[in-house]
């Protein structure tokens, strides 16, 4: 008998031919799910010929084409269900999420970042969730001279609106961004020119070597988007798994399956993004099952939650690292020997413990996690938590407590320094006061200042500060040039805000940026990240774990360390 199911289930998978006298309508029942595993596959079609023959009980799920009997045609349309044929009953989803733009254009700012999430738009190339570069809407790419790189693009692609994704497309997306009114036009002045040479190959020419380049084309503003959109800040021309179907900035984003996309069947039927700032909220909503998924989950929340039956919170460390830039033009800051007394000052263990509960980060060695798959300097230990050197070092400065009032003193007045964060990011103001009781430990008058993020910027950017906790994806692309270059070459945009100039770090950081060799670069980083990590003119506090919480039937579901995907085809939901 068992040898009969099976050919007959072999049999319904080949046959291919509907036997339907109507579709099934959407439902968050996982139909086709024969065995009730919260899989459709194979074994499926051998549990619905088993019901069949008598050998197993009739369930709901078996009724795959929702007809009311269980019979060969179920089998059939699971067969079709597997092979794309039919739609994956993948249900819907609504997921609170944390930051929202005014537009869904993905080259203005950051932008793409968000369509991105939503699974609207792609690139040339991406990272995967182990941040390996792997091919998305290229196929390859050949590196024909140090500043000629012609991609070869992928064929049978088509965007939302019908139009063929092509050449054509590519040259006019990049374009986009290259123009100097595109706000992140700077990031890209590497490239000279591109060009298409037939209609699936394309030729980038940078005008001096660049290695990261390929690398460069997995960051969102350089989505491919369609030349036949006419208005991009409100209406969607992607290639993604998802359709755009409604847009209130600030508000929700609302998305459909795209049934025709390249990249086979998706799951999902539909899904709704709600932007809501304040995590407490988030979680609230998640809890009482008004959202399914909920980004940034507060790490206080995470024990309740993962207590609760109908739902879990999974976590994985992400490229997002928590910082401080040290004004190294402000005395005593200037001073290399007080920026590392106050990182020994510095305890990272119990920040994660106290700050973030224990689930919110790991405590950081270096600028870069481990989650990297070359950039990190494991070899680095960091500054651990030594009080002991921390004062020796502020003595060796004149730093010290001279009228035994517990406060160290500095030019005859008590040492103070005021860390300045911003507060759009929920783990900033406690882990800043929990460092202002570290450095009070040791006799450091500290305090917190909190800004909104713009007023921030101003203030560092003006030198009007000691230090500033900051968060930064310090490897979105999962090139280590696009942080340090920013942060620590003496040209970069972020350098001038700590006043930081190593020449021996400029040559380093050029080296690699022009060298192609990977091992020839890791060695370049290498010694960058450790002469940083001496001169400390940013201090860095710990690694970012992504929090995310969802109800128990959200299945496919899996965490990018660059923060840049979170709907795939895989995902789906049967609650």
């Amino acid at each position: 008998m068992k040898q009969t199911i099976k050919v007959l289930a072999i049999i319904a998978v080949i046959a291919g031919v509907m036997l339907l006298a109507s579709m099934p309508t959407a439902s968050a029942k996982l139909y086709g799910d024969a065995n009730v595993d919260d899989v459709i596959d194979e074994a499926d079609i051998t549990y619905v010929w088993q019901i069949i023959a008598g050998v197993e009980e009739e369930n709901e799920l078996a009724d795959a084409n929702q007809d009311g009997v269980i019979n060969a045609r179920d089998a059939t349309y699971i067969a079709g269900i597997i092979n794309g044929d039919n739609p994956f009953p993948g249900g819907t989803l609504t997921a609170a999420m944390i930051f929202f733009k005014e537009t869904v254009d993905p080259a203005v700012g950051w932008t793409g970042w968000y369509v991105r999430k939503a699974g609207i738009y792609e690139t040339l190339f991406a990272n995967d969730e182990n941040m390996v570069l792997v091919p998305e809407l290229a196929t390859d790419y050949e590196q024909v001279s140090d500043t000629e790189w012609e991609i070869s693009l992928r064929e049978g692609v088509t965007f939302h609106d019908g139009t063929p994704f092509n050449a054509d497309a590519v040259v006019y997306s990049i374009n986009r961004v290259l123009d100097e009114s595109n706000s992140r036009h700077t990031g890209y002045d590497f490239i000279d020119s591109i060009d298409k040479k037939d209609d699936y190959t394309v030729t980038i020419t940078t005008k001096e070597p660049y290695a990261p380049t390929i690398a460069s084309l997995t960051d969102p503003v350089t989505s491919i988007v369609s030349p036949n959109v006419e208005d991009l800040g409100t209406k969607a021309g992607g290639t993604g798994p998802f359709k755009l179907v409604e847009f209130e900035p600030a508000v929700s984003m609302s998305m459909e399956r795209n049934d025709n996309y390249w990249g086979g069947p998706v799951k999902l039927e539909s899904a709704t993004f709600e932007y809501i700032k304040d995590p407490q909220t988030r979680a609230y909503k998640l809890e009482a099952g008004e959202v399914d998924m909920a980004r940034g989950i507060p790490q206080a929340e995470v024990e309740l939650l993962n207590g609760k039956s109908d739902l879990d919170v999974i976590s994985k460390e992400t490229v997002r690292t928590y910082f401080m830039y040290v004004n190294t033009e402000k005395e005593p800051l200037n001073d290399v020997k007080v920026r590392q007394a106050i990182n020994y000052a510095i305890n990272r263990d119990e920040i994660v413990e106290t700050a973030l509960e224990g689930v919110g980060g790991v405590a950081a060695k270096s600028v870069f996690p481990s989650v990297m798959p070359w950039s990190a300097n494991n070899d680095l230990e960091g500054y651990p938590h030594n009080q002991t050197e921390a004062l020796a070092l502020l003595a060796d400065c004149g730093i010290t407590d001279t009228d035994g009032d517990g406060v160290l003193d500095y030019d005859g007045s008590p040492f103070e320094i005021t860390i300045k964060t911003y507060t759009s990011r929920a783990e900033l103001k406690p882990t800043a006061e929990v460092i202002v009781e570290q450095l009070k430990e040791i006799g450091i008058k500290a305090s917190v200042e909190t800004r909104d993020s713009s007023t921030l910027k101003e203030e560092v950017a003006a030198g009007n500060y000691d230090l500033a906790l900051w968060s930064w994806g310090v490897a979105p692309t999962g090139d280590p040039d696009y942080f340090l270059s920013y942060h620590f070459d003496s040209s970069g945009k972020y350098a001038g805000w700590a006043g930081y100039n190593n020449p021996e770090v400029d040559g380093w950081i050029e080296a690699a940026r022009t060298t192609f060799d990977d091992k020839a670069r890791w060695d370049y980083y290498k010694q960058v990240q450790a002469q940083i990590l001496e001169d400390s003119p940013e201090i860095f506090v710990f690694y970012q774990n992504e929090l995310v919480g969802l109800n128990t039937g959200v299945k496919g579901y899996v965490i990018y360390p660059n923060e840049i995907t979170f709907l795939t085809k895989e995902i789906y939901n049967t609650a």
